[in-house]
């Protein structure tokens, strides 16, 4: 080997809020807070605070390779702990406050942080969880002075900390793969598993993740990140807007239709993300009141698919493109987008609209793809023959967080454990999970076709599918629906709108109207509908279709 003569100079998070500051440093920040006047700097602005944090930090004894947590919503606090703890060579645990408590205590004690940051109105988790909290031995709320809360807790106000510290910080130079992130899979299936992002995968997935083949970014674009930031790092885009000089608006923990609406239109916003349920929310609210969606150009959406429907409302009515995105917290999260080609845009509009809105994404740079038959042999890149999805790259998971043993193969791919497929322009559709996937009389039905079909049916808010044992098929679908507010859907009129529209054995059983449930991150908890309903078809007779 002949080494390579240019100079090594090590990928560092912080260097992403350096440059923003000096090529970017009058594009606005923005941010919502709790019961507080909206935030207004810009990223010279963010820059002196991080800097300001980092020197907190410090002061409250935190060190090179310490955790600290933070519990908290899209806030600019937030995002300052975002730079400072890892640009001091740190780890920011973002804990996700929409878990049990339980598993919030699991994350922080299997962190072992010493400092918990949290947001005003998360104080009365804090404190419930605190007496088993086994490593934390200082609390601060992230408010200012007039509204600070110290609690049974006895915290510390971050305004007041901050007041206390200079604007400016001689960096560290850091190794570029020393952790930076540690963020925990939601737990639906036993404990929560750490994550620890490396500051050389943060900053490879920001520059990815700016590219015109993923959210594309320009210093005209305003982001709004919907998608929160303590769920890997909000798809990355308190790195990639910055990075790209957009102005960013932050929208604390309201995300209901008309506070969203409130800060789209009033700042411009062009972009934004986060979980269909947000959307499905912000679109009843602009029916109900006949409104448009100002500047917003682009939607990017993941965690679950996304309902046909959405999309075309978001198009056809507004004008508003959808990006279908897939990921997990052990890719960093991105792993496809869906944007188009060349040669997808030659097959004509309606063949390039029905691939965004129907596949999860294509081909990142940055990330491998594969699919792997039972046998682990390659399945055809035909777009129809569904095998197991397996990933890697310089962005996924090597092994979990305090775990010994490695969590991906001799080759180095990670099983995601979803089932998907493939085609030639490297679009990758999911068809399931692998314990979502239906095996009824010896063939297979995907959950997620059947509730994207049945997403359209009108009036229905949230379609979930889930596999139920059955006397005679082994498994047979069972359709939970949450219809919207006041509308009357029936069981008749959701089969007869999928009847056309998939396989006759497919259709479900039996349909029930209920809540559906969401798990923290918001997606269906299928794990919470199987216990619900699992022996709705052994203990009375199905219902014929």
């Amino acid at each position: 080997m002949i080494p390579g003569l240019m100079q090594p100079v090590p990928l560092q998070i912080i260097d992403i809020l350096r440059y923003a500051a000096r090529a970017h440093g009058s594009r606005e920040v923005v941010s919502r807070l709790i019961d507080e006047p909206i935030w207004r700097y810009d990223y010279a602005g963010l820059a002196a605070r991080a800097a300001q944090a980092a020197h907190m930090l410090r002061a409250l004894g935190v060190g090179s390779g310490d955790r600290v947590t933070s519990l908290g919503w899209n806030t600019h606090r937030h995002l300052e702990l975002f730079y400072a703890a890892p640009g001091l060579g740190a780890v920011l645990h973002t804990a996700n406050p929409r878990l049990f408590d339980e598993q919030v205590a699991y994350t922080i004690n299997h962190a072992e942080s010493s400092v918990l940051l949290f947001d005003r109105n998360l104080l009365a988790l804090v404190e419930r969880i605190a007496p088993t909290l086994e490593t934390v031995k200082t609390f601060v709320m992230m408010s200012d002075a007039e509204r600070h809360d110290a609690g049974s807790v006895s915290a510390l106000c971050y305004e007041t900390l901050l007041a206390a510290q200079p604007d400016a910080i001689d960096w560290p130079t850091l190794n570029e793969n020393a952790g930076a992130f540690l963020c925990y899979t939601s737990g639906t299936t036993g404990d929560p598993k750490g994550v620890l992002y490396s500051h050389r995968a943060v900053v490879l997935h920001a520059m990815a993740g700016g590219l015109a083949s993923a959210f594309g970014f320009t210093p005209f674009d305003v982001v709004m990140p919907c998608s929160s930031l303590y769920h890997a790092t909000a798809w990355g885009l308190p790195f990639a807007a910055p990075l790209c000089g957009a102005k960013m608006v932050l929208p604390g923990d309201k995300m209901d239709g008309a506070s969203l609406h409130e800060l789209i239109e009033a700042e411009g916003v062009t972009f934004t993300g986060g979980v269909p349920t947000i959307w499905t929310m912000y679109l009843t609210w602009l029916d109900a009141q006949g409104r448009t969606p100002g500047a917003l150009k682009r939607v990017v959406i993941g965690g679950s698919a996304v309902p046909r429907a959405m999309a075309e409302t978001f198009k056809r009515r507004y004008d508003v493109d959808v990006l279908q995105i897939w990921g997990m917290t052990e890719t960093c999260p991105i792993g496809v987008v869906a944007t188009p080609t060349p040669a997808l845009a030659a097959q004509g509009e309606e063949a390039l609209r029905e691939a965004i809105w129907t596949r999860q994404g294509r081909l990142q740079f940055g990330i491998e793809l594969r699919t792997v038959d039972d046998d682990g042999e390659d399945a055809p890149r035909d777009g129809e023959t569904p095998g197991a999805l397996l990933v890697r790259g310089p962005w996924t998971l090597e092994r979990y967080y305090r775990h010994p043993q490695s969590a991906v193969d001799d080759d180095g791919w990670f099983d995601t454990g979803d089932v998907a497929t493939l085609d030639e322009l490297g679009f990758m559709r999911i068809t399931d999970r692998k314990k979502d996937v239906i095996k009824s009389g010896g063939e297979w039905i995907s959950s997620i076709d059947l509730e994207n079909a049945a997403s359209a049916c009108p009036g229905v808010k949230i379609a979930a599918v889930v596999g139920i044992v059955h006397p005679k098929w082994e498994e047979r679908p069972l359709l939970v629906i949450e219809a919207h507010d006041g509308a009357n859907v029936t069981r008749e009129q959701v089969l007869a709108h999928l009847t056309p529209l998939v396989a006759k054995w497919w259709l479900p059983d039996d349909v029930v109207f209920a809540a559906v449930p969401l798990t923290a991150t918001g997606k269906i908890d299928k794990k919470v509908l199987r216990a619900s309903f699992g022996d709705h078809y052994t203990k009375a007779p199905a219902q014929a279709v």
